[in-house]
């Protein structure tokens, strides 16, 4: 186990590297001038050209560059926003709350109700299951930004149950203002996890030991979660982890459509606003998370079954 940890932490430092390096190349790819993107578009006298320049280190050769700001970005500065004058790194602070609340809001909701439809349609064929397996897949296919919709128009502006945009103030107020946010990021994913639960526990009830343990007497519920919904855990944890590191992604769309105050929606506001610092800052962030919440996933399959772990050596 300390082997494959060790090896993990040294694949994860390689991907974050990898990951850095493309999240900075990606200014020297894009079209047009640093400078021009720099100065948002303005015509600049010499001197201010010069200013940044030497601010940001343009004349310096790119991969020297890249070393400087990688070397930065490690002690905690990301640079100087553009547009607002202040530092990228204070930025992300202030809205990052926002961010990590909706994924977990929505993470929990994900996991409570995924499980919990994929085990009733596993534990009741018929007619419960039929509905399971048309309402997911239904559910499956629709993506965030047309739940953020449905969402609005019935429990904001029809029944008016729930807010629809802003983070609101205070701890239930911010939780009201999250619900309609959380339920429209988690809607797929909670589908995803239903379908992959059901399968899962339906497969582990026909296995052998599984009903032998019933032919035993032993309670059915004891079965259930003792036998089947335990060893099923791997693929709902591995499914579940995946989903939550998707998430991180899909926040942009659903922050911008209830107008939330968070990363993602601040980073579709930096790039059009050409704040490129910000929009640097932002995608290491993501990334970073996102290839952490991997990391975490693989390690935690490890540990809930050490076969795999076996089965991965050569």
């Amino acid at each position: 186990m300390i082997t494959y940890l060790a090896r993990r932490a040294v694949m994860l430092a390689a991907t974050l590297l990898v990951s850095s390096f493309v999240v900075f190349a990606g200014l020297s790819v894009a079209p047009g001038n640093p400078l021009a993107t720099l100065a948002g578009g303005r015509s600049l006298p010499p001197e201010s050209v010069q200013v940044l320049v030497e601010r940001y280190h343009l004349d310096e050769p790119f991969l020297l560059q890249y070393a400087r700001w990688l070397g930065n970005a490690v002690r905690g500065d990301l640079g100087v926003s553009i547009v607002l004058r202040q530092d990228v790194s204070a930025l992300i602070a202030s809205r990052a709350g926002t961010t990590v609340a909706l994924v977990l809001y929505a993470t929990v909701i994900v996991l409570i109700a995924g499980v919990a439809f994929g085990l009733l349609a596993a534990l009741r064929p018929g007619v419960v299951d039929s509905l399971v397996v048309v309402s997911t897949a239904v559910a499956v296919a629709i993506p965030p930004f047309v739940a953020a919709i449905v969402l609005i128009g019935v429990f904001a502006v029809g029944l008016r149950w729930l807010p629809a945009l802003g983070n609101g103030s205070g701890l239930w107020d911010g939780l009201r203002h999250l619900t309609l946010p959380a339920f429209a990021l988690a809607a797929s994913a909670t589908a995803a996890i239903a379908r992959v639960t059901r399968t899962s526990v339906r497969e582990q009830l026909d296995r052998e030991h599984v009903q032998t343990a019933i032919s035993r007497g032993i309670p059915y519920a004891a079965v259930v979660r003792r036998h089947a919904l335990r060893n099923a855990a791997i693929p709902i944890s591995t499914l579940a982890g995946m989903t939550v590191a998707s998430m991180i992604a899909l926040a942009a769309v659903v922050e911008r459509a209830f107008g939330l105050n968070g990363l993602g929606a601040y980073l579709v506001s930096a790039a059009l606003s050409k704040d490129f610092a910000v929009v640097q800052g932002i995608s290491l962030v993501l990334v970073t998370a996102f290839v952490l919440v991997n990391t975490l996933v693989d390690v935690g399959a490890t540990v809930l079954d050490p076969r795999i772990q076996l089965e991965r050596r050569p």
